[in-house]
């Protein structure tokens, strides 16, 4: 088991623009948090919407099956609620239908409690061109520092 549980969606900066941060709650059942623990998750394909309730689910987070329970384990892609104030699920909901922007799941970790928590991200999404513009960024700054290392040398 993994002291420290930190799994991140590493593609997410890439496919998006942030706006805004948030850290949610989410509600567990015994074998998923286990599993967690034990760094068996992933969120690289998730997102997050609201229901009808108005309750704010993360989609596609997938937290694989739990080895040592028994017939009363967990499904790996359920839908689980995360969990805000009620301000800041307003305000999250309100954005989302206005502008249409996305709710992107950006780290998965445990904190100093042991609860599990989820940053995410209200996100807009990049266009073609701007991720080629950040691929092109990326690459000056790798010559560029190739560069001052030899010059240095």
């Amino acid at each position: 088991m993994q002291k420290d549980v930190n799994i991140k969606n590493k593609k997410a900066r890439f496919e998006y623009e942030f706006l805004d941060t948030y850290t949610a709650g989410i509600v567990l059942k015994g074998t998923e948090i286990k599993a967690i623990r034990a760094g068996k998750a992933s969120i690289s394909e998730s997102f997050c919407e609201f229901n009808e309730k108005g309750e704010l689910l993360v989609i596609n987070m997938t937290v694989q099956e739990y080895s040592h329970a028994t017939h009363f384990n967990h499904l790996p892609k359920a839908a689980r609620k995360l969990l805000l104030h009620k301000r800041e699920l307003k305000k999250l909901l309100k954005e989302v239908q206005n502008t249409g922007l996305t709710i992107i799941p950006l780290n998965l970790f445990i904190n100093s409690k042991g609860l599990a928590k989820l940053k995410i991200v209200l996100a807009k999404g990049k266009k073609l061109y701007d991720k080629r513009e950040v691929i092109k960024d990326r690459d000056n700054k790798r010559d560029l520092a190739r560069i001052k290392k030899s010059f240095n040398n």
